[in-house]
């Protein structure tokens, strides 16, 4: 059943994607940002689930004003799933960019790319995320810088904090958990040197997948000592409430 299955869903996942495509190409640049926020949420969760991923939202997200959502990554699907609860501009490495359809939408969708190993690349990401939270948007970080099958956090990387801390801009841990048949499951899992059409034929064709996005509260501004925190601070803070909740 799993070829039939497959077949389906790209029989449903194509047509959507090129018009989304489309959107980003010619719609997008007529329309003012609240309702280009509403139809990128709008196309992220019915791409969820034209790809047979229910969405399981628990916690009390921030809708309002700008805000740093920090999560941990597993699969190329954290984006949509984040996005289906509010649109949000990820920071996410530069390759991604290169991804056939993925990454074009993604860059449509305001995505701001960072070059790993430039040493200008973080002081200029910094900068335009500094220009969306101005904007009163939503921008989500993976501060693990690579993925993991879900069932643990990697060090983060504490850089990209800054623009939200040196802006008093909230910033909120987001917990990812993915489960097939109410089970944890690394199923979607983009880990390793598997390549993106290998990891979306296993995807489609599998049943049964959820996403657990739980928002935890917004980390304390404040050190251990009473003064602001710092951005190592801030990345601690909200590495062990994902760890504790994950």
């Amino acid at each position: 059943m799993k070829l039939p299955r497959v077949v389906l869903r790209l029989v449903l996942v194509a047509p959507w994607i090129i018009f989304g495509l489309l959107c980003v190409g010619l719609v997008y640049p007529f329309m003012q940002l609240p309702a280009r926020a509403g139809l990128n949420r709008h196309w992220s969760r019915c791409l969820m689930a034209m790809c047979g991923i229910r969405v399981v939202q628990s916690g009390t997200p921030l809708l309002a004003g700008p805000v740093l959502w920090v999560a941990n990554h597993v699969s190329w699907i954290d984006i949509f799933v984040v996005n289906s609860v509010r649109a949000t501009a990820f920071v996410a490495k530069s390759e991604i960019r290169n991804w056939p359809l993925i990454g074009w939408l993604a860059a449509g969708a305001g995505t701001l790319f960072i070059e790993r190993g430039q040493r200008h690349a973080v002081h200029a990401v910094g900068e335009s995320v500094q220009a969306r939270f101005r904007q009163g948007v939503a921008v989500g970080l993976f501060p693990e810088g690579t993925t993991s099958e879900g069932d643990m956090v990697r060090p983060f990387h504490a850089s990209l904090f800054e623009p939200a801390r040196a802006a008093g801009v909230p910033i909120q841990p987001v917990v990812l958990r993915f489960l097939q048949h109410g089970q944890r499951n690394p199923l979607a899992a983009f880990v390793g040197e598997e390549t993106l059409a290998a990891n979306l034929w296993r995807v489609l064709g599998a049943t049964g997948l959820s996403v657990e996005v739980e928002f935890l509260p917004p980390l304390s501004g404040q050190g251990p000592d009473g003064h602001p925190a710092t951005r190592l601070e801030l990345s601690r803070q909200a590495r062990e409430a994902i760890a504790a909740a994950l």
